[in-house]
């Protein structure tokens, strides 16, 4: 699912790159904005990507080792603190790789926080959906993984 997110990512990043190499339509004339918001396409993409692997891998890393170390149980403190965890990783690179030098330091921190603080409350307040989720998956398929030898390294084919 993370190889899948990040190769979302690209295509996205790809369109918006493509729309700015493009010739504007003749009554285009918001050109000069659109290359001032979207014009520096590859400093997001390696950010975005970035931020994205290390925080996702981190995510699931977090969750599979604190799911062995509860015994499987309080799966809202595992689901939260990995996101804690993932998250605010991927919130520091991002921010970080993509706006140094265009923001100042202390706004820099500022957005890192708040968007660390924003996608952690989010994934708080859906931990109801995702026991109802887990719990119905765990029914219809009759498993539940632990991940003791799971080899986390996510450049790894097999």
């Amino acid at each position: 699912m993370i190889w899948l997110g990040f190769l979302c990512n690209l295509i996205a990043v790809v369109a918006i790159w493509t729309g700015q190499v493009l010739p504007p339509a003749a009554f285009w004339d918001g050109q000069a904005a659109y290359e001032r918001i979207l014009g520096y396409t590859p400093r997001l993409l390696f950010a975005s990507f970035l931020a994205y692997l290390l925080g996702e891998f981190t995510n699931s890393f977090v969750l599979a080792k604190m799911k062995i170390a509860t015994k499987g149980r309080w799966l809202w403190a595992r689901t939260i603190g990995s996101t804690l965890v993932g998250e605010g990783l991927d919130s520091l690179v991002f921010i970080t790789i993509a706006f140094i030098g265009e923001i100042p330091m202390p706004q820099l921190a500022s957005a890192i926080v708040l968007q660390w603080l924003v996608k952690s409350a989010y994934e708080a307040a859906v931990t109801p959906l995702t026991y109802v989720v887990i719990h119905f998956l765990k029914r219809k398929e009759g498993i539940d993984v632990y991940d003791h030898s799971t080899r986390f390294n996510p450049l790894l084919l097999n």
